[in-house]
């Protein structure tokens, strides 16, 4: 069939995962097929400036540094095209864990040697077994396209980019940021160093060696838990016929749901991962959203206001952002949030700034999931282990 002899030559081009499609997918979505300008040499050096102030003052607040591999911190303004490029790199290593656990070892039974044969059944197997990685590096590419055209910096969601390379660059979104402050009438400078602030203060937490051994670990850990259920694929695949003229429009649509594509199942690891995660991305939030009260209320003027709408945006996330928070189990409900706040709030009552700054000693400071809803036990464990 030269249909399945031109997916194998992809999949070989690609070892295994078609990383070149999934870019330009990511790319057309991101710029709606159109070539976009590079950023203009003004927005570009207002930011820089502003990203230095930013700097400074969540360095004095947290008391960390700032950068993960002891280089000057550099804010770069990009446009989408050039966030794509970055962060589908940065993800890569996830999804391939995740394209691991979906693997012929992944269904977790093996087969039945007593069944009888199936012919047929096995080459279509075989088929979805081979479309499988094809299928997941193209949707790994959809999912950062439409988050190029919604994210501001890197950091809407709170997973560590890789620790090698260019670690201390954190890109801000030009085109996004100029949409935003115009769809909601926001002054363009504050805007920018607000998520300035936001971008360098998660990159600060983030970068803690032991907050960010405990994300990856936790992030790697469950994106390699899903389990294959090969059923699920094949009967929503074997729906489509290739005759009908909708049939294209009709694969477009399976490849928009999780479960469906990637024929996962949620596991008992799991579920059992779920209560650590989600505890460790509240804190982060909480500790990030108290930086940002502390800095920007000081820096920004219009600072309540923009609060305000940028609080509701990420809580208001469209459809293709809770698909990754799902393929990621991440939570970033306002649930989340506010329990993150919480925590904060519990800590600097209790124990002010130097409590908060706790969390950054050692790994075994950090809490665990019933202590982010019980800050003084947190509090109270950490005094009698010293």
């Amino acid at each position: 069939m030269p249909f399945l002899g031109d997916i194998a030559r992809l999949l070989g081009q690609q070892g295994g995962m078609a990383w070149d499609s999934a870019r330009q997918l990511a790319m057309s979505i991101a710029t709606d097929g159109t070539s976009e300008p590079n950023v203009d040499p003004a927005d570009r050096m207002a930011i820089e400036q502003l990203a230095r102030v930013a700097d400074l003052h969540v360095a004095d607040v947290t008391g960390l540094s700032t950068s993960v591999n002891g280089r000057t911190l550099t804010v770069v303004p990009v446009n989408r095209t050039r966030w794509v490029q970055v962060s589908l790199d940065a993800y890569r290593p996830l999804v391939e864990k995740l394209a691991g656990s979906l693997g012929p070892s992944g269904s977790g039974e093996p087969d039945d040697p007593l069944a009888p044969a199936d012919p047929m059944g096995g080459m279509f197997a075989g088929m979805m077994e081979m479309l499988q990685p094809m299928v997941l590096a193209m949707t790994a590419g959809s999912m950062v396209g439409h988050l190029a055209k919604r994210s501001l910096g890197q950091y809407d969601l709170p997973i560590p980019r890789p620790a090698t390379g260019p670690a201390d660059e954190l890109l801000l979104v030009v085109p996004n940021l100029g949409a935003f402050a115009d769809e909601w009438s926001l002054a363009a400078d504050d805007l920018r160093l607000w998520v300035c602030v936001h971008e360098i203060a998660h990159h600060a937490v983030l970068g803690v060696p032991h907050v960010r051994a405990r994300m990856d670990d936790l992030l790697d850990r469950y994106v390699s838990a899903f389990r294959n259920d090969p059923g699920a694929f094949e009967d929503q695949i074997g729906q489509v016929d290739p005759g009908d003229p909708n049939a294209l429009a009709r694969l477009q649509d399976l490849m928009g749901s999780p479960d469906v594509i990637l024929g996962a199942i949620t596991s008992p690891e799991q579920h059992a991962l779920r209560p650590q995660l989600e505890a460790l991305v509240a804190v982060v939030a909480g500790v990030v959203d108290h930086v940002l009260d502390e800095v920007g209320a000081k820096l920004i003027p219009s600072y309540p206001m923009l609060t305000e709408a940028l609080r509701r945006r990420r809580v208001e996330a469209a459809e293709s952002d809770r698909f990754v928070e799902r393929l990621f189990g991440l939570e970033l409900a306002q649930s989340t949030y506010d329990r993150g706040e919480a925590f904060v709030e519990g800590v600097l009552e209790r124990a002010g700034e130097e409590g908060l700054r706790r969390l950054w000693a050692d790994a075994e400071n950090l809490p665990t999931p019933p202590e982010v809803d019980a800050p003084g036990l947190w509090l109270a464990r950490l005094d009698l282990d010293t």
